[in-house]
């Protein structure tokens, strides 16, 4: 079946579902995944320097505005709270034994309720003395105990009431092994606030951001508080992976959440039909690390592949990474064409349909990286095939300048909430230094990209302000297609430097072509392009925001792609990820699966539902279906 006879069905599928909900029949509504931000706490100074005069009326009355103005475009999935110091007590030295204690959560990081954040935020007034320290703690006391976690603290001054320390609040929180990260903003600072305030985010791998104004802050709150919410955030179904093949879980196709510890070597495994393609990938992404030297900063993960009784299968991958302190998120990735070839020898168990384990080990460890770190796991299966479709694809797409000024888009933090680009055009976002971000393009079979990256002016000039930069592409494993690097100064930068980024028509026989790229370029699926900014470890002027335009041309034409001898439900979509110690399939390895069993499902689905709801919709849905197809096969 192609793709677009598919998505007609779907389409009708869709309509017959909507008349039948008039009809009175429930039909349970499917789940969708939702992007999953870290929980993020604002602590905002309302000491009593906090009135001092600003265009905006106060101090105060310009970071009130700040507030609203994040809470009115933060995603409405994110987790935010607020929590204030200085509004119980005045600021004499009378007060200042009850006003370093004043630090009120006047909303807990849940679910963005914009009435709430903004109401709890009109009612500050700023009176008393500068708790830092003991807000961070009371601040980090209301996060959730586990995953990433942020807090954005906005201050027009130093700690008033040491100790505790804020500086060294912070390196304690950082050394209690919590996955916090605190970015902070100097509102009309001087250079022993500003110092304070730097010791406090690096301390914990964050960024500070001056803001001169009110107006400064206006613009810096909602983009620094935007980028706390983009950490990294690896999902999946829980696996535990062992360190012999012999006792490892054995999974299906699908995404997985593992940990894997320094230097360890850690086992999977899953079934592969004879004549299928399997693809394994694994993700890492390390936290920001402060201070780590260039020789210090590297990772590196090996990947091998075993037959089912522990044979070495001489498939070997690894991949690198430096500037891991910048918060990069690394995959090695490989598909495995073993289960393709003939097995002549029965011993012979790296051939053929089987079980067969993946191994990884984290060799190469960075100065600074914790002892575990969580990885994704994606596993997946493409049955063979009976006809493989259109000749390998012979050069890459042709990119193609976009014009306009853009259209505003906010990358995800990781590649399950990368943000979607529906098409070829322009496109603008706004990257910080230490941020990795990702969007997506699906291209079907037949269809390619091509891509550049311009970093624009930030304006903060000099040697203070030298970050590497780096673009990337990769497949729907994860698997890196290609990449380009450059130095950013604060000047207009395009990368990659040289061409575009580009994959060839998206075709099956891609992964017998000559050109080294192509059997990357041979599933269709999403694509991913990241991007990044790296840390510029500097105390003034060093985490200005970068504004990034992505420049993309998606074309080719959608073709029929390849005939499966199966059911190609190649990433698990449909049967969701499963995990046991023995074969999960229910099935003899490489038994096919009745090429048209996705129709059958689905119109068995249909018709017990049609039974429910009447005759009537099983005649609407046959006339949809007819209409879509007689249109598309005018449209061809």
């Amino acid at each position: 079946m192609t793709n677009t006879t598919a998505r007609l069905r779907h389409r009708a599928a869709a309509a017959a579902v909507g008349f039948i909900a008039l009809a009175g029949v429930t039909v349970p509504a499917a789940a969708e995944e939702t992007p999953d931000y870290a929980p993020t706490m604002l602590i905002l100074d309302a000491s009593g320097s906090m009135e001092r005069p600003d265009p905006a009326g106060t101090m105060m009355d310009a970071a009130k505005i700040a507030v609203h103005s994040f809470v009115d475009t933060a995603p409405a999935q994110s987790r935010v709270g607020l929590a204030v110091y200085g509004t119980g007590t005045g600021n004499t030295e009378a007060d200042k034994a009850a006003g370093c204690q004043d630090v009120q959560v006047l909303h807990k990081p849940e679910t963005l309720d914009r009435a709430a954040l903004g109401s709890a935020v009109d009612g500050v007034k700023a009176r008393g003395w500068t708790p830092m320290g003991t807000a961070l703690r009371q601040a980090a006391a209301a996060l959730p105990n586990s995953g990433p976690r942020s807090i954005v603290l906005v201050s027009d001054g130093d700690d008033t009431c040491s100790p505790p320390d804020p500086c060294e609040v912070a390196a304690e929180l950082k050394q209690r092994g919590l996955d916090l990260v605190l970015h902070t903003i100097g509102f009309a600072v001087d250079g022993k606030a500003r110092a304070q305030l730097t010791c406090m985010a690096q301390a914990t791998g964050g960024t500070y951001t001056d803001a001169a104004d009110g107006a400064a802050l206006q613009r810096t709150l909602p983009r620094v508080t935007a980028s706390a919410l983009r950490n990294y955030k690896a999902v999946g179904t829980p696996i535990t992976g062992t360190g012999s093949h012999d006792t490892a879980p054995v999974a299906t196709p699908g995404l997985y959440l593992d940990t894997i510890g320094q230097k360890e070597k850690r086992y999977w495994g899953i079934d592969i039909p004879d004549g299928a393609t399997a693809y394994f990938s694994g993700t890492v992404s390390f936290p920001r690390v402060a201070g780590v030297g260039v020789v210090e900063d590297m990772n590196v993960i090996r990947m091998r592949a075993f037959g089912a009784d522990g044979k070495d299968c001489n498939l070997y991958e690894f991949q690198q990474t430096t500037s891991s302190s910048d918060g990069v998120a690394m995959t090695v990735a490989k598909s495995f064409e073993r289960a393709t070839q003939k097995r002549e020898n029965p011993s012979d168990t790296c051939k053929g349909g089987g079980k067969y384990f993946f191994q990884l080990e984290w060799d190469t460890v960075a100065t600074g990286t914790p002892e575990r770190l969580p990885i994704e796991l994606l596993f997946a299966i493409e049955p063979g095939v009976t006809d493989p479709g259109p000749a390998a694809a012979a050069k890459p797409i042709t990119f193609v300048e976009q014009s306009g000024p853009g259209t505003p888009v906010s990358g995800g933090a990781s590649f399950t909430v990368a943000a979607d680009l529906p098409g070829g055009g322009r496109y603008t976002d706004v990257v910080r230094p230490g941020e990795f971000v990702f969007y997506r393009v699906h291209l079907d079979w037949g269809q390619a990209l091509s891509y550049r990256v311009d970093y624009g002016g930030n304006g903060a000039r000099g040697s203070d302000n030298v970050s590497n930069i780096r673009t990337a592409l990769y497949n729907p494993i994860r698997e890196e297609i290609g990449s380009d690097t450059g130095a950013y100064t604060g000047s207009d930068t395009v990368l990659p430097s040289n061409k575009a980024l580009a994959t060839t028509p998206i075709r099956y026989a891609n992964r017998t072509a000559d050109r080294y790229e192509s059997h990357k370029e041979a599933l269709a699926g999403w694509y991913y392009i990241s991007v990044k900014v790296g840390s510029n470890h500097t105390t003034m002027g060093s985490n200005t925001p970068v504004p990034v335009r992505l420049d993309l041309t998606v074309g080719g034409t959608e073709e029929s792609g390849p005939r499966y001898t199966s059911t190609a439900d190649i990433f698990g979509e449909h049967s969701g990820p499963s995990v046991s110690r023995t074969s999960p399939s229910g099935r003899t390895p490489g038994a096919p699966v009745a090429a048209d069993s996705t129709d059958s499902r689905s119109n068995s689905t249909l018709l017990l539902i049609a039974a429910a709801a009447g005759a009537i919709v099983v005649v609407i849905g046959g006339v949809l279906i007819a209409v879509l197809v007689a249109r598309s096969r005018r449209r061809r």
